[in-house]
């Protein structure tokens, strides 16, 4: 995949929503295929889309990049070698990078940096107040994909869900979004209010905690676009120090890893990995070289 092919399927996946690691090598090292700016997009279920190097590389690439779809950070993979330069710490270990040791390459090394691209988390936004409409303006301008509605309104797997709609529907707006495992429900009242509003739902500790009023770190606000921004401080807050994550949609199913028993590399399972079964048991290799020489060895014993 060229460079704008990979970045037009890259708009394409960020438009529709699905997640994916652009992986994009920055370093290689002759003897190798992979050449600086080739580039590839790997799914959650493991499919890479695009060129990173041959078979062994991309295995590399596929089992380090499905990790960072769950933390949502960017790595730089190197891949060495045997007898590369972190034997003689060249290369040592550092925060934001990793290195692995593959046997399969020509003695040759590439570098990729892998960036997961996450689909923006999103806020629901309900009520037609000035609070509301400012809370529209400024979420969007943070990067949340924002969803406002008066009636009716549809919390999906919403990061967090803000009502201001001023006494209107409050408690069964708050028991939906808790029964939807809204983990941040923000509720635009005074703090008498806010209270006897939660009181009447009566919910145990836990849901009570998700519930926050009167939302918002106290800075003083009193406009309504300082009343917002003090809202979304308080969701950005929960999301950078709390780990605060929206709902978790069905899970894609993710493949499995297992251990060359030739070279010991860790491969990634899909569909197309080389594969054997001897005397009943299953083995996974990196690559058909690999599995002709482990068949080899099991016909010669």
């Amino acid at each position: 995949m060229t460079g704008p092919q990979s970045a037009r399927r890259a708009s394409e996946l960020v438009e529709r929503g699905i997640p994916f690691v652009q992986a994009t090598v920055v370093r290689a090292q002759c003897p190798t295929s992979a050449r600086p700016g080739d580039s590839a997009v790997v799914l959650a279920d493991g499919t890479i889309e695009g060129f990173v190097g041959g078979q062994c590389a991309e295995g590399s690439v596929r089992t380090a990049s499905l990790p960072l779809l769950d933390s949502g950070e960017a790595l730089l993979l190197r891949v060495l070698p045997d007898g590369g330069p972190q034997d003689d710490g060249g290369f040592p270990e550092s925060e934001g990078a990793l290195t692995v040791v593959n046997p399969c390459l020509s003695g040759g090394a590439i570098e990729v940096f892998l960036e997961p691209k996450l689909p923006a988390a999103r806020i629901a936004i309900i009520g037609n107040t000035p609070i509301a409409a400012s809370l529209e303006l400024l979420a969007g301008l943070l990067g949340f994909t924002v969803t406002r509605s008066i009636d009716e309104p549809e919390f999906g797997a919403s990061v967090a869900v803000l009502i201001a709609s001023h006494g209107r529907d409050e408690e069964t707006l708050i028991r939906r979004a808790l029964d939807g495992g809204v983990g941040f429900v923000g509720l635009v009242a005074s703090a008498i209010r806010g209270e006897a509003v939660v009181d009447s739902l009566g919910l145990d500790p836990e849901a009570k905690a998700v519930v926050h009023t009167p939302v918002g770190v106290d800075i003083g606000a009193k406009t309504a676009e300082e009343i917002a921004l003090s809202i979304l401080a308080d969701v950005v807050r929960s999301i950078r120090l709390e780990g605060l994550r929206p709902p978790k949609p069905t899970p894609v199913e993710r493949p499995v890893t297992a251990r060359d028993p030739v070279c010991g590399m860790e491969v990634t399972v899909v569909d197309d990995t080389p594969n054997l079964t001897v005397d009943g048991e299953h083995f996974w290799f990196c690559n058909p070289g690999c599995r002709t020489r482990y068949a080899e060895e099991a016909a010669a014993v």
